[in-house]
């Protein structure tokens, strides 16, 4: 069975915002319009009290001042009848409770039936549907006692307060109507971002991100920024996908060079190589190189995307900074007895940067090992280290062929090289660099590269220091 829940469900939100919005503000108006009616109500009560009150009061001082008996009183009527209102009956009643005197103007005598009082009282009384005010008073005066009774039917009031409640209730229906279209023309507005973001996403699916974007106004408000983060995650997209399909065309380039080169020789063997010792030796050490770097490609690209993936570092334990710096460059200089590797790292005594062993030690190889490929006749590379301010930086500085200015902004591209043909004769694969950089993200690093043609170059790696920056 579908319940009413469940239809309300399905609404668009449009709609969703006109029935909360009506269904408030009616309520709200039912609200309001009731404690006004019952203090209307309550306050015309209150007034036929004051004149029924006043009316006893006039009453009474004449019937004492005249000193007043039995017999005079019942002569008093046209007195009694100045003193009485419209759909009103005043009674003497004596000790007994029998009638000396009633007044009434349109006011049935026989809706309530003679009652003594012996101190005042006033109280509301209801005689089918009408309301009445019944007021009762002791009289004492010259040798007679006895009762003064005010009836009061309250037909006026009842008909004022009826007019009061029908103008309450169109003025709701009113209310409602006008709360249901203001309610469609706010959620339209409010609903226009929206359609908007939706009908770009439709078009971002049938034609692609190109260059759809949301139109967002100038107002600070929720909707607008949640445009401007629409627009900006489209952006973040459009970016991802044209560097993901860079790096395939740029993957693509890179894998088919060594496995165009394999086949080559492979047919060369297959042709001539079988019975030729020359050509199969060559060939099978070419293959092998390329194989090799097939290898190296393979695995780079595998570490560039797990630096990518990564997100920030939280929580890492802080590092002898020096201590891992010195660990890796001793161990690297190890595999190149041919090169000089000084050290300039007094600076980083004692001092500690949150970031694992293991991934300074990778920064360090890369930087490392870049600089031995290029450092051209040059054997000498440099390692120092630096404070300034909240920064820790470590400074590789090679002494060889350079970089070429032009070349600089591309370095953190995959699968960039100054110089193709040496890099593969080097064993680059152009992503080094790249790995590195990802890498220093994740600790909120930062990675920069100077260069001077033929004079040298220097990797700069920053790092932030933690509060409690040194050991001990």
């Amino acid at each position: 069975m579908i319940t009413l829940k469940s239809i309300f469900s399905r609404l668009p939100i449009r709609w969703k915002l006109t029935v909360w919005s009506s269904l408030l503000l009616c309520i709200l108006f039912v609200l309001y319009n009731g404690v006004q009616y019952f203090t209307i109500n309550q306050w015309m009560v209150s007034e036929g009290e004051v004149s029924i009150r006043k009316s006893m009061t006039e009453i009474q001082n004449f019937f004492r001042e005249k000193q007043m008996s039995a017999q005079e009183i019942v002569n008093s009527r046209r007195f009694v009848e100045d003193m009485n209102d419209p759909h009103q009956m005043i009674r003497i009643l004596n000790q007994q409770g029998t009638p000396l005197l009633s007044v009434s103007d349109e006011m049935p005598e026989d809706w309530f039936p003679p009652q003594t009082a012996q101190s005042t009282r006033i109280m509301t009384a209801w005689h089918l549907e009408d309301q009445v005010l019944i007021m009762r008073s002791p009289l004492n005066s010259g040798g007679f006692t006895g009762t003064i009774e005010i009836i009061n039917n309250m037909e006026n009031l009842e008909k004022v307060s009826d007019k009061i409640k029908g103008v309450m209730i169109v003025g709701g229906i009113g209310a409602i109507i006008l709360s249901a279209l203001g309610g469609i023309f706010l959620s339209r507005q409010l609903i226009r971002p929206i359609q908007s973001m939706t009908d770009t996403m439709t078009r971002i699916r049938k034609k692609g991100l190109h260059e759809e974007r949301v139109q967002v106004s100038d107002n600070n408000d929720e909707l607008s920024n949640l445009g401007r983060v629409f627009n900006g995650l489209i952006d973040q997209l459009e970016r991802s996908f044209l560097q993901q399909k860079q790096f395939v065309e740029d993957a693509s380039h890179e894998l088919r060079t060594p496995i165009s080169i394999i086949e080559g020789h492979i047919s060369l063997l297959n042709r001539w190589g079988k019975h030729d010792p020359a050509i199969l030796d060559e060939s099978l050490s070419v293959s092998v190189q390329e194989l090799e770097r097939l290898k190296g490609i393979v695995n780079d690209l595998l570490e560039l995307t797990r630096a990518e993936s990564g997100t920030s570092e939280q929580n890492v334990p802080a590092i002898d900074i020096r201590h891992t710096v010195q660990y890796t460059v001793t161990n690297f200089a190890m595999l190149h007895p041919d090169m000089i590797f000084r050290e300039e790292l007094t600076p980083l005594e004692k001092v500690q940067i949150h970031i694992t062993p293991q991934h300074l030690e990778q920064l360090l190889l890369i930087v490392l090992d870049n600089a031995v490929k290029y450092s051209g006749s040059s054997k000498e590379i440099l390692v120092t280290g630096m404070l300034e301010r909240d920064e820790v930086y470590i400074h590789i500085t090679d002494y060889g062929i350079g970089i070429p200015a032009e070349d600089l902004p591309y370095l953190f591209d995959r699968f960039y090289r100054v110089d193709k043909a040496r890099s593969r004769e080097q064993g680059g694969t152009g992503l080094g660099l790249a790995i590195a950089k990802q890498l220093v993200k994740r600790y909120n690093g930062d990675i920069r590269v100077s260069s001077i043609e033929n004079i040298g170059t220097t990797v700069t790696l920053g790092f932030p220091m933690p509060e409690s920056r040194y050991i001990g």
